[in-house]
């Protein structure tokens, strides 16, 4: 059953459980295949094992962020189409949250304890965006995403060098979150100032570091 053929309550029971599988670490399966699949484990000292665990429990952290974002602005959007792109992209980030709970299990790690903290806030400012309006709403899409792509561009220079698996699933991801922040420009997007992009970097700073210990 779609969500077109779901009354109000069955959308709010479907993204309530959506909501607490993300933040509980128990993701469904990804519709993807992990990037990871085929490539060998590599031989890790047990402290690049923490820093590869460290690394991607953050990854793992911004992908409950989206999910949380992109559930908000669906249910505020105002056009269809705007709103079927919000759920097609969460789809997405639903393989990236499965991809990484699956390495972090791998890593003998877990994930982190704030993503319930992380999962409220971010689907507060998704919903809020998208009361707005909707181009503000890819508008946050799109600065958000740039963010993403910084952090992914930084963990591929910061990962072990050998640990092939998270380097490819940091790569996929990379991939497909440049192609969400591109599909919300291309969507009508209303660009945001270089101020506002500042706060959303400082914001991300305190998820990305807290996130990588707790």
């Amino acid at each position: 059953m779609n969500d077109r053929q779901l009354s109000p309550l069955d959308r709010f029971i479907s993204g309530a459980d959506r909501a607490l599988r993300a933040i509980s670490g128990s993701a469904p399966p990804a519709e993807r295949a992990s990037p990871a699949e085929n490539i060998p484990e590599a031989e890790l000292h047990p402290a690049e094992r923490r820093h590869a665990a460290g690394l991607m429990r953050v990854n793992h952290a911004g992908e409950v962020c989206a999910q949380a974002l992109y559930r908000g602005q669906a249910l505020t959007a105002k056009l269809p189409g705007v709103r079927a792109g919000m759920e097609l992209a969460a789809a997405e980030e639903a393989d990236h949250l499965a991809w990484c709970e699956e390495r972090l299990s791998q890593l003998q790690s877990r994930a982190s304890y704030l993503n319930p903290l992380w999962y409220g806030l971010s689907f507060t400012l998704g919903a809020a965006a998208g009361l707005i309006s909707d181009r503000i709403s890819l508008g946050f899409v799109a600065a958000t995403e740039e963010r993403v792509c910084e952090h992914l561009r930084d963990h591929l220079q910061r990962l072990p060098q050998d640990d092939a698996r998270s380097r490819a699933i940091v790569q996929q991801m990379l991939q497909d979150e440049q192609r969400h922040g591109e599909t919300a420009l291309n969507a009508g997007a209303q660009p945001f100032p270089r101020p506002l992009k500042q706060a959303m970097t400082a914001a991300s700073r305190l998820m990305t570091r807290s996130s990588y210990w707790v």
